[in-house]
Formats: structure tokens, sequence, C-alpha cells
């Protein structure tokens, strides 16, 4: 793949971007509850639980769940948030010409916590330095 991206596909290199960031706060928002999650369904043993009889939100062993298990839900959730958010890697990939390693390690944004906040600030400077690159290279090819 070329390490410029270009010209043609820079409007849609702009709107994967907005959208890569907004998919990596939020994606990585749900990390950060699933690891709280796991906190309290591995080391406590206990699941939350959603309007059961002890409360609207409590934290109840998961054999004596009533009421919804939010657990699950929170794993249902950050699973699909990281397809997308995946999606918008990939797209970005795709269109700047990056390496397949760049792809794999934005990817772990969505696995380890805090990484994807990293990734929300610097993958658009990357991109940018990548546009600016392709649009200096152009600039060069002409004179």
């Amino acid at each position: 793949m070329s390490d410029l991206p270009r010209e043609s596909d820079l409007p849609r290199i702009r709107k994967t971007v907005r959208v890569y960031k907004i998919s990596a706060i939020i994606t990585g928002s749900f990390l950060l509850l699933l690891c709280l999650m796991m906190v309290f369904r591995y080391i406590m043993g206990v699941d939350i639980e959603l309007g059961g009889p002890a409360g609207f939100l409590a934290l109840t062993p998961r054999e004596m769940l009533v009421g919804f298990n939010l657990s699950t839900l929170i794993l249902i959730i950050h699973g699909w948030l990281y397809v997308f958010y995946l999606g918008c890697n990939f797209v970005l990939w795709r269109l700047m010409g990056w390496s397949f390693g760049r792809f794999l390690l934005i990817a772990l944004g969505g696995v380890i916590p805090l990484l994807s906040f990293f990734f929300e600030h610097s993958v658009p400077k990357m991109v940018e330095s990548g546009i600016q690159a392709s649009t200096a290279a152009k600039v060069q090819s002409k004179a």
C-alpha cells in the first residue's frame, strides 16, 4: 500500500476521523466500565443487578440474580462498540495506506484500558501529518 492518501479520499478521511474520535471515547469508556464489572464479577463474586429485590442497582451474587443482569449488557455493548471502533480503524487504515502493524496497534485501543483515549488524540494527528505529506508530495511533483 502507498504511504500517502489520495487527494480524492480527503473528505472521507476527515469524516472518518471525526467518527473515529467519538468511537474511541465511547469504546474506551465502556472498556473502563467493563474492567470495573470484571473486578466485581471475578474478584468480589458479584454481578451488577438492575431492578432486583435489593433496589434499583445492587451487587448481587450471580446465582441469586432476580432482576436484569447489567454486567452481561455491559459485555455485549462493549463488544459491539469495539466492532464499530475496529471498523473506523479499518477505514482509516485503508484510506491512509498505513502498515498493517499500525492497524493492529490502534486496534489495541479497544482492548487495553485508557489506550483508546490516547489514540483519540494521537490518531487524528497522524492522519493530519499524512494528509500534509500527501499535499506536499503533490506540490513537489507538479514543480
